[in-house]
């Protein structure tokens, strides 16, 4: 791998705070962020090179040459803005989506329309089997914005179990690793965890996590080698497709109570901000998305860009 110059190790941890930002939040994917900051193949080639291999390389060559082969530096610099992000904008977050869901939600809308935009253009060929992998990903998107969340399991298998799943989905543009977390019913308690330095809770979700980011991974980045065209036009879809979980006017069917006793919005429904109840807020819900946008393209096109 390349080795990068202070300047970049910098925007390497800004580009990982912006990954924790968007992980945090339930509709939105790191993965995303990952992709269009073009980090995102560096990234799942560093993963799996961890491995029985990697420590054949420390016990042969010294830890120098392990460090080189995992590509440790961009490992440190980068979860390190993700772990910085998440313990200091998790309550920050928490806090918008309770007093400004409608300007986060556009905010994020419009985050996304640039990524497809910029995502698809990757694409090198629409094919028939690329125009069928973006019709899969839209559908597959789709559908999981639309299940109910099951009730929260608190034991510490589901713990591990939704750390594995979450992942997986975290390292996937557009599919949420928090919404996945909503879904299973562990969201609370993992927030709740982070929030209040419940180590114990941490750890096992971090195992959870690890468990299925090396595993995932070596799927991933089979399909990249192999599938390269296809896999791009599927991820596209699934961003077009988690659309239906940021639309920022919603109409709340039921609620339920959070780890903390609070009442929040459960089941909704999409609404057009002439059907909202109470203030739309239309004009600085389209300045929202208009930043949102303007962020992703900004990211794009001024940002250095990784070899």
């Amino acid at each position: 791998m390349e080795k990068r110059s202070p300047f970049k190790l910098a925007l390497l941890t800004m580009k990982g705070m912006a990954m924790g930002a968007a992980d945090v939040v339930p509709g939105v994917s790191g993965g995303t962020i990952a992709f269009i900051s073009g980090i995102y193949e560096e990234l799942i080639e560093s993963i799996n090179k961890i491995s029985f291999g990697a420590l054949k390389v420390w016990k042969n060559e010294g830890f120098k040459k392990f460090w080189e082969h995992i590509n440790g530096t961009f490992f440190v610099f980068l979860f390190a803005g993700i772990g910085i992000s998440i313990v200091s904008l998790a309550k920050v977050v928490t806090h918008f989506l309770e007093t400004q869901p409608i300007l986060l939600w556009s905010f994020f809308f419009g985050l996304i329309i640039a990524s497809v935009w910029l995502v698809s253009k990757s694409v090198k060929k629409w094919s028939a089997g690329a125009i069928v992998a973006l019709l899969i990903g839209i559908g597959v998107a789709f559908y999981i914005t639309t299940i109910q969340s099951v009730a929260a399991v608190d034991t510490k298998w589901f713990i591990l179990l939704s750390g594995a799943l979450a992942i997986c989905a975290m390292i996937l543009p557009g599919i949420s690793g928090a919404f996945i977390l909503l879904l299973l019913g562990s969201y609370d308690n993992v927030l709740a965890a982070i929030t209040e330095r419940d180590f114990g809770t941490i750890g096992l979700f971090a195992v959870g996590c690890l468990i299925g980011l090396l595993s995932f991974a070596r799927v991933l980045k089979f399909l990249f080698n192999k599938f390269k065209n296809v896999t791009v036009a599927l991820l596209t879809g699934f961003m077009i497709g988690s659309l239906n979980k940021v639309w920022p006017w919603k109409k709340t069917l039921s609620m339920r109570e959070n780890s903390h006793g609070e009442m929040v919005p459960f089941i909704q429904e999409n609404v057009l901000p002439s059907d909202f109840i109470g203030d739309a807020q239309l004009l600085l819900a389209t300045v929202s998305l208009v930043i949102g946008f303007l962020l992703i393209v900004g990211l794009e096109k001024f940002a250095p860009k990784e070899k």
